[in-house]
């Protein structure tokens, strides 16, 4: 029996579709993360006015009240700073995404201890703890996202 078939040439075989990013860069996620902390805390903020919370802390004697520039500012400022600074650590070893979700998340935690010792009513207390819980999630879901998507 002849066969008129090449040798080797067997069915075609669909080359791989080649590897994109996922449109995930550094900066899209962290841009994401602050604009997501800081809308989540506008509306906890909108949702404690309207429940009634007086919306001021007593520190010093003196009366701070909780504007929407100071939540924003207080939403996004941090989440940068410290999600840049994984991020730019990461650049160098990638462990320190997983370290600062870690201290980040930690921090957040901790840092409802302020708002819980303050001497305001009990929905400016649950207000505020609520949107130190919210950056803290932010700064983990942000990470997550940057490692998962690279």
């Amino acid at each position: 029996m002849s066969s008129s078939a090449v040798p080797g040439s067997g069915p075609a075989v669909p080359a791989a579709p080649s590897v994109r990013p996922s449109g995930f860069t550094w900066w899209k996620v962290l841009v994401t993360g602050a604009v997501g902390a800081a809308v989540v805390n506008l509306i906890v903020l909108a949702v404690a006015k309207l429940a009634g919370a007086s919306l001021v802390v007593v520190d010093g004697g003196q009366e701070h009240p909780i504007t929407v520039g100071g939540v924003i500012g207080a939403s996004v400022v941090p989440l940068v700073v410290g999600t840049g600074a994984a991020l730019l650590l990461a650049l160098w070893k990638p462990v320190f995404l997983r370290i600062a979700q870690y201290v980040g998340g930690g921090l957040a935690l901790l840092s409802v201890a302020g708002p819980l010792s303050s001497g305001s009513d009990g929905g400016t207390v649950a207000a505020l703890s609520l949107m130190h819980l919210t950056l803290g999630a932010a700064v983990v879901i942000t990470l997550t996202l940057h490692r998962r998507h690279r």
